[in-house]
């Protein structure tokens, strides 16, 4: 549960273009298929509204043509040929910068063709020159991951009316998780694609593969026998019915976790999380390539060799620690802080990991990289470390790496694991997104000995070692000719308090205005904001805080009778009646997340002559969530005072998760505590009194009344 108004993921909204990137290895993020297209013949009607769609588009993509062969020792050739249609300016800027991101360890990009066909006549060919190969802009101050690429293909000389048409291969071999490969593809329904063509070939044996029942292959066909045994997968589409500009790209309306096409070789989940385990291990000895089971034994309880580099540095950020707590908590401050992230996705260096001395004297490192210089400081005191990935959940998906976005800690001191995100730099603790799902998928090569499956999916649940908070207050006052001003402030303890910190810590200080009036318009406040002040980002071990003025014009319309305005509070976020937990929950719940004390105070100075009415507040109790609001005049009864309304709301949840039949009490409560929200102040100007009146002392009694004198 969290404010609404906080969210400053907004600060990173996106804006759409066509940037066609070459993946990794077989790593094509995709989005879920919608709808089985109707096979209906084509139509003049049809035809229209499709050449309609085209013209809408910046640029349209006539022919989108890719074919992948795999090999069995992993390795791979793909091949991408486009043809695009530039519809108007927006489109030649959008195609003016081709960008794709590689790995020269183990993969290499050629671009033999990009060419431009001029709608006033005469073709060109791209030169050589234009075509540049420069390390990825996360890893430029990185020596170490200088592998990671992007190969860039400017084009100029665009116009509305051409057709540029370019043709892609990349060539994988050696990947670090050879001979293992795996792949995901979904299909266009934006109406950007006219025509696509995807082709797959690949060796029979060993691939788990799955293709959307809305998307079957076109043709299917096999050759050779035994090892030697392959399958070729051709589909042939068009843009898909009903889908266009008008649709907004939006593809999950099947419900389906998976992409149209994903394959694997990986098998099991559990056969994945061993394998990334091992390459997280620097030193570790593949189990596949140990024969017996003694040495097999052997190598699952063998940790890396702490270096007097490490243990000297594990030393001396713990002298002060007195519980193996306090340890864990010294070494992820440093790995968090003090190493700073290569922002690259995992998987980005094949999870390839360097020596946990070499990322220390480095002093930078991507994700992986700092799970492995956390578990070597760690392990100098016995405690244990494992790593994992989030931002999928399910079990019953293909097994593949490209689906997670993100890799966290679990870590124990003995007695209590802790879930830590090192790779966000300014995390508390024990504090984890609330973007990474409810689920973490952890990489442990103790699985290879287990004769069970399922163990590497684990609920993800935060353990900071304080307690989660959120104190919002406001004081405002409003002007006669109805013009707002008010003082925000925020302090924030647990998962919106990441959020914030994140916000502020990603942005230089002169954007730090920026952030807070995306904050402000999320509160309800449309005006301007000005003298914005914020805690330090880094200092994780004391609550986050936020302050702003805003100032908005209008905000009252006098001749309005009455004039009615909302409590100037935050709307509280509440957990969804229809979230599950972990898909490891055997009884169904309804997730009401970590506990949480919220509470919102607000204060508004009324200009002079004016009366206000305030809403009745509730008052409601649970054993799992309680609410409470109060609602207040003060000086109500000299309206030539300023008069001030005084607002407060206050939301504690105390369990985690409450069993699904108590979904209707559950409703109910939600019930209440929204209707709460929509109540509002109402407003009205007083009649003018007269200045004896008004400076009257409220206590002090009346004179007595005088009989006139008789005549």
């Amino acid at each position: 549960m969290k404010l609404r108004c906080i969210i400053p993921i907004a600060l990173h909204s996106a804006v759409a273009i066509f940037l066609l990137s070459a993946p990794r290895p077989g790593v094509v993020h995709a989005q879920d298929a919608e709808q089985k297209p109707e096979e209906k013949p084509a139509n003049k009607q049809g035809e229209k509204t499709r050449a309609v769609e085209a013209t809408e588009n910046p640029a349209q993509i006539e022919l989108l043509e890719t074919r992948i062969r795999f090999e069995d020792d992993g390795a791979s050739r793909k091949e991408v040929h486009a043809r695009v249609k530039i519809n108007n300016e927006l489109g030649a800027r959008q195609f003016a910068r081709l960008n794709f991101d590689y790995n020269r360890a183990f993969e290499s990009i050629d671009v033999p063709l990009v060419r431009i066909t001029h709608a006033s006549g005469g073709t060109a060919d791209i030169l050589p020159s234009a075509i540049t190969d420069q390390p990825n802009p996360a890893v430029v101050n990185a020596p170490a991951y200088q592998d990671v690429r992007v190969k860039t293909v400017r084009i100029l000389g665009l116009e509305p009316g051409d057709l540029f048409e370019y043709r892609v291969i990349t060539t994988v071999s050696h990947h670090p998780l050879a001979p293992d490969f795996w792949l995901d593809h979904s299909f266009d329904r934006t109406g950007v694609v006219s025509q696509e063509i995807f082709e797959l070939d690949l060796p029979v044996n060993r691939i788990n593969i799955h293709i959307n029942h809305s998307t079957p292959a076109t043709s299917t066909e096999k050759s050779g026998e035994g090892d030697a045994a392959r399958a070729i997968y051709r589909w042939q589409s068009v843009a898909f019915p009903g889908q266009g500009a008008t649709s907004k790209g939006s593809t999950k309306n099947h419900g389906d976790s998976e992409p149209d096409v994903a394959l694997s070789t990986f098998g099991k989940w559990e056969r994945l999380s061993m394998k990334l385990a091992e390459k997280l291990t620097p030193g570790a000895v593949p189990m596949e390539e140990i024969p017996s089971y003694e040495e097999q034994s052997k190598e699952l309880t063998w940790k890396p060799e702490v270096t007097p580099e490490v243990r000297a540095k594990a030393l001396e950020l713990t002298k002060s620690a007195h519980t193996n707590a306090e340890k864990l908590e010294a070494i992820y401050d440093f790995v968090s802080q003090k190493i700073a992230t290569i922002d690259l996705p995992p998987g980005a260096s094949g999870f390839a990991a360097r020596s946990s001395a070499e990322i220390l004297s480095s002093g930078y490192a991507t994700q992986e990289d700092k799970f492995v210089l956390f578990a070597a400081l760690s392990s100098s005191f016995k405690l244990g470390a494992t790593a994992a990935l989030t931002g999928y959940c399910d079990a019953k998906g293909v097994p593949r790496p490209s689906v997670f976005d993100h890799l966290v800690v679990w870590a124990s001191d003995g007695k209590t694991r802790f879930w830590l995100d090192p790779g966000l730099e300014v995390a508390p603790f024990g504090v984890i997104s609330p973007s990474a799902k409810n689920c973490a998928f952890v990489l442990e090569r103790v699985f290879h000995a287990m004769n069970s499956t399922g163990h590497e999916w684990e609920p993800l649940r935060a353990h900071p070692r304080f307690a989660a908070s959120q104190r919002v207050s406001v004081d405002a006052t409003l002007a006669a000719d109805g013009t707002l001003t008010a003082k925000v402030r925020y302090t924030m303890r647990g998962e919106n308090e990441l959020l914030l910190r994140l916000a502020f810590h990603q942005s230089p200080r002169e954007k730090w205005k920026d952030v807070a009036q995306l904050l402000s318009l999320s509160d309800g406040f449309r005006g301007q904001v000005s003298n914005v002040t914020a805690s330090d980002p880094s200092a994780t071990h004391e609550p986050f805080t936020v302050e702003y003025e805003v100032k908005q014009g209008r905000f009252v319309d006098w001749s309005k009778k009455p004039v009615r305005i909302p409590a100037l509070l935050p709307q509280l976020g509440l957990p969804d009646p229809l979230a599950q937990s972990a898909p490891s929950t055997v009884a169904p719940r309804i997730a009401l997340g970590t506990p949480l004390d919220v509470e919102t105070r607000a204060t508004l100075h009324l200009p002079p002559g004016t009366i206000g009415h305030t809403p009745t507040g509730i008052s409601v109790q649970r054993d799992y969530a309680t609410f409470a609001s109060r609602y207040g005049i003060i000086d109500a009864e000299y309206p030539a005072r300023n008069v001030t309304l005084t607002a407060s709301r206050h939301l504690n949840f105390v369990l985690r998760e409450i069993p699904a039949a108590r979904a209707a009490d559950y409703d109910a409560f939600l019930r209440a505590v929204r209707n709460d929200e929509t109540q509002d102040f109402t407003l009205e100007r007083a009649e003018p009194v007269s200045p004896k009146k008004d400076l009257a002392a409220p206590n002090k009694a009346a004179p007595p009344k005088q009989n006139p004198p008789k005549p």
